[in-house]
C-alpha cells in the first residue's frame, strides 16, 4: 500500500464575530464567534474530506490563541508546527446580508500573531508532503510573513510537490511597502496550479483579457507563458443574483483544453464565507484522486454545498459532494 502524503498549508487564522440571524450590529446583544482564515478553512475542509493535513501560522499566546488551536484540532487538522507569539490574534466582524442587502466586513488584523510569524524549517515540514497551498492573503500581512511563504516555495519546488496558489489580491491589505502584484506574480512564478481566472491574471500581470470563454484562455495562456510553472488553472464563476440567491460554475484550461462544469443554484444561502476556499479544497482532493475535468466537477459541487454551511469551514463529505455532483440537489431527508 502507498504512503499517505500530507498536505499543508499556511495562513493566517482569524476570530470572526458576527450577529446572529442577519441582524445588523446595531442590533446585535450577542455576537456569534468562528475560527477561520482562508487558508485554514482548505486545510479544515479537506481534513473533514479524510486528507492529512497540516496547517502552520501563528496564534496568540493567549486563552484565545489556545482556543484557537483547540477549534483546528476539532477540524482534525495537524497543530505540532503553530507558533505562540506576544501579539493578539487578527478578528474580523462581519454582517451577514440578506436579499438585496450585501454583507459587511471589517477587519481588525494590524500587527497581529500572523504578522509576526517566526522563521520556519520548511525542509522539514515538507518530508512526507505532495501538495502545499498558499493564498495573496498571506503575504499581505507582513515583510515576515512574505518571507516565510518565499521560503516555503523555493522548499516545495526542490521537493517537486505540487503547490496551489489562490492569489487573492486584496490590495487594501498591502501596508509594508512591497508592490502587490510584484509580490503575487514572483510567488505564482514558484507554483504549479492556479487557483484564479480572469480578474486575478489581469491584477498580477497588467493585462486586460476579457472575461468571456475565449478571454479566459488566453489569459490563462499568457499566464502559462508568464510564470511557466505553472501547468494548470482553475477558475469558479459566481452569478450574484442577491445576497441569498447564487449561481455558481467552474472552468479550467489543462493541457491545452478547456474544461466547464455546469452551473449550480443555490438559491437560499446559508453563508457565503469560505465559498471559494470549499472550490479550493474541493480542487485539492479532487486532483489527489480524480482527474481534471472530475476534480473541478467535486470542486464545484462543494463550493456549491458550503452556501448551506454555517461557519467558515465546508463540513460536508464525500458522498455529499458526489450526490451534488451526479445531480442530486432536492435536498430530500435522507431516512
Amino acid at each position: 500500500m502507498a504512503e499517505t502524503k500530507n498536505i499543508v498549508t499556511f495562513g493566517e487564522v482569524l476570530l470572526r464575530l458576527s450577529p446572529a440571524e442577519n441582524r445588523k450590529l446595531m442590533q446585535a446583544t450577542s455576537l456569534d464567534f468562528f475560527f477561520g482564515g482562508t487558508e485554514m478553512n482548505v486545510g479544515a475542509s479537506l481534513s473533514y474530506l479524510g486528507e492529512s493535513v497540516k496547517h502552520i501560522t501563528a496564534v496568540s499566546n493567549d486563552l484565545v490563541g489556545d482556543a484557537a488551536i483547540a477549534s483546528m484540532r476539532q477540524y482534525g487538522l495537524d497543530v505540532s508546527s503553530v507558533q505562540k507569539v506576544n501579539h493578539p490574534i487578527g478578528q474580523y466582524l462581519l454582517e451577514v446580508g440578506s436579499g438585496m442587502r450585501s454583507s459587511q466586513i471589517a477587519y481588525n488584523r494590524l500587527n497581529g500573531s500572523f504578522a509576526n510569524i517566526q522563521d520556519i524549517d520548511w525542509d522539514t515540514q515538507f518530508e512526507d508532503a505532495d501538495f502545499f497551498h498558499w493564498t495573496g492573503i498571506s503575504p499581505a500581512i507582513s515583510e515576515g510573513a512574505y518571507q516565510a511563504l518565499k521560503a516555503a516555495l523555493v522548499s516545495a519546488n526542490a521537493k517537486g510537490i505540487h503547490i496551489t496558489a489562490d492569489p487573492a489580491y486584496r490590495s487594501n491589505l498591502w501596508q509594508y511597502g512591497r508592490n502587490g502584484q510584484e509580490v503575487l506574480k514572483e510567488l505564482v512564478s514558484l507554483s504549479t496550479i492556479f487557483i484564479g481566472g480572469v480578474n486575478e491574471i489581469n491584477e498580477i500581470l497588467g493585462t486586460s483579457f476579457k472575461l468571456d470563454k475565449d478571454g479566459f484562455i488566453e489569459a490563462s495562456k499568457h499566464l502559462m507563458n508568464a510564470c511557466p510553472n505553472i501547468t494548470q488553472v482553475f477558475d469558479k464563476i459566481r452569478t450574484g443574483v442577491s445576497a441569498s440567491w447564487q449561481k455558481i460554475y467552474g472552468r479550467a484550461w489543462v493541457e491545452n483544453t478547456y474544461l466547464e462544469t455546469s452551473e449550480l443554484e443555490i438559491t437560499q444561502v446559508v453563508d457565503r464565507i469560505g465559498t471559494g476556499d470549499a472550490y479550493a479544497a474541493g480542487l485539492i482532493y479532487g486532483l489527489r484522486h480524480f482527474d481534471a475535468e472530475k476534480a473541478l466537477d467535486f470542486a464545484n459541487a462543494a463550493c456549491a454545498l458550503k452556501h448551506t454551511i454555517l461557519g467558515d469551514v465546508n463540513l460536508v463529505s464525500v458522498a455529499e459532494i458526489t450526490e451534488v455532483m451526479q445531480g442530486n440537489t432536492g435536498g430530500r431527508i435522507k431516512r
